[in-house]
């Protein structure tokens, strides 16, 4: 049995569910294969209008779901709200890419036609984490639907509950519902579903990802993976430090920092005093606790090894000589909740920059320059997002070219993708095709040439027989 617990209130049940064995997985690939064989041949505007339908119905339970991503996840109501939006924004904006042209029409090396099509793949499996528990199964189930596939979903454990409410929201408008296969479950459903789909898509960490991308591979599945981040933003000393330290704290530690996009490590060219004041008082000020308070920026992390995680990290941090400048304790509160927490003083090389803990932590780090702090920026394995901020544009733009990730901001915080550009990173963080965008079309469909020569065109051969029947009555 599945079931999902709220982390502010952990022993309050949230939701339940049957765990989908390996046959589950199989039975349900089945059904949406046969379904999908229907859905691909569907006219586009027919797919677009069903995608239209949901957003609509999305949009009537928008308080109703913005309730449970509160409950279930922690995140805090307004950003819970805003979730709900963009994962409206993601449908509407899938339903007209269910519109776009599918092919091209190509010079012939010789008589006759030479075109491209894209047809759908058949089955996409898709895994996704609970910290976006509508708009990330969003962001990967509508183009799917869109491009005339049918879905393997396989939900984080923890957002059971959204992801029982979105796939009823679909149900009750795809034409078919064996279109779209609920399939809760651990790590040996999410192996199944690997096993049975023609593509794949992953979000989550980078150890489970690594193993979805391998067996993926072996078994000659499409597959893509986004594995998170540890995401650096650098500050030139030409900056407001004020503006600048508000702007990264909320990208470093609403949601208590569970984004993969959230800023980890603040690089200050220069001398760092006047960030580091800046920084301390934000992280100070910052709203944390109950996630269903308005003013609430900075809610529980999502379980119990989440805080021990982050007690680990703040023991390694003074272990090294880092100093605690704000935060770096559990609240008292039968909640998972962890104070927001600034670091300073840590080693380059100490692990703590280079890999991701997934919780409110943000690290300040201190460079002598531009070059000195992108090498910093640069040093983890993983490369998903970055920021700099400056007002000088000549080093905007040479960040630009050479920070190592695959979303860079300028004056922005790390965090955040507009529904219509592609969104992935480098190294480490991702693997295969990027998500979102006209990027989602290439991974979702196949590209097939068409060569077209000899042919008579439509009507020609009535036309002949028509033309040897009006001559023999003359």
């Amino acid at each position: 049995m599945i079931i999902s617990y709220s982390p502010q209130c952990p022993e309050q049940q949230v939701a339940t569910a049957s765990q989908a064995s390996a046959h589950d997985v199989a039975e349900a690939a089945d059904h949406a294969r046969r379904a999908q064989r229907s859905w691909a041949g569907t006219p586009a505007e027919q797919r677009a209008s069903v995608l239209s339908s949901v957003a609509d119905a999305v949009a009537t339970a928008s308080a109703e779901l913005t309730d449970l991503v509160v409950t279930e996840v922690g995140k805090p109501c307004a950003e819970a709200a805003g979730e709900v939006q963009r994962t409206i924004a993601l449908l509407r904006y899938y339903a007209q890419q269910a519109l776009d042209p599918v092919g091209s029409v190509h010079e012939p090396t010789g008589p006759g036609l030479l075109y491209t099509r894209r047809r759908p793949l058949g089955l996409a499996g898709l895994i996704t984490p609970w910290n976006f528990p509508l708009a990330i199964p969003v962001w990967k189930l509508a183009p799917a639907l869109a491009f005339g596939n049918a879905a393997l979903l396989k939900p984080a454990p923890q957002a059971i509950g959204c992801a029982m409410r979105m796939s009823e929201l679909f149900a009750a408008r795809l034409p078919d519902p064996a279109l779209l296969q609920l399939l809760p479950g651990g790590a040996a459903t999410g192996s199944a579903v690997v096993e049975h789909a023609d593509a794949v898509s992953f979000t989550g960490s980078d150890a489970v990802g690594r193993t979805v991308v391998r067996n993926a591979a072996t078994a000659g599945r499409r597959v893509q993976a986004e594995m998170g981040g540890q995401n650096p933003a650098i500050v030139l000393p030409d900056t407001d430090p004020i503006s600048v330290a508000s702007m990264i704290t909320g990208a470093a530690l609403t949601f208590a920092g569970q984004k993969c996009t959230a800023t980890r490590r603040v690089i200050a060219v220069g001398d760092p005093r006047e960030l580091r004041d800046a920084l301390i008082a934000a992280v100070t000020e910052l709203p944390w606790g109950d996630p269903a308070d308005p003013a609430t920026v900075a809610g529980p992390v999502i379980d119990a090894r989440a805080c021990d995680i982050m007690s680990r990290a703040i023991d390694e941090a003074r272990h090294a000589g880092g100093r605690i400048l704000v935060g770096g304790h559990r609240a008292e509160s039968d909640g998972h909740f962890f104070s927001p927490t600034l670091v300073d003083g840590l080693p380059p090389e100490h692990p703590l920059t280079r890999r991701e803990v997934f919780g409110p932590l943000l690290l300040l780090q201190h460079a002598a320059s531009l070059d000195e702090a992108m090498t910093l920026a640069n040093q983890t394995p993983f490369g998903l997002a970055a920021s700099i901020h400056t007002n000088d544009l000549s080093a905007a733009l040479e960040a630009a070219d050479h920070l190592e990730a695959g979303q860079i901001r300028v004056n922005a915080p790390t965090t955040g993708a507009a529904v219509h550009t592609p969104f992935g990173g480098m190294k480490g963080s991702s693997y295969g095709e990027r998500e979102q965008g006209k990027a989602a079309q290439h991974f979702y469909t196949s590209v097939h040439t068409v060569a077209v020569r000899g042919l008579r065109a439509p009507g020609t051969a009535q036309q002949r027989m028509l033309s040897s029947e009006r001559d023999h009555d003359t």
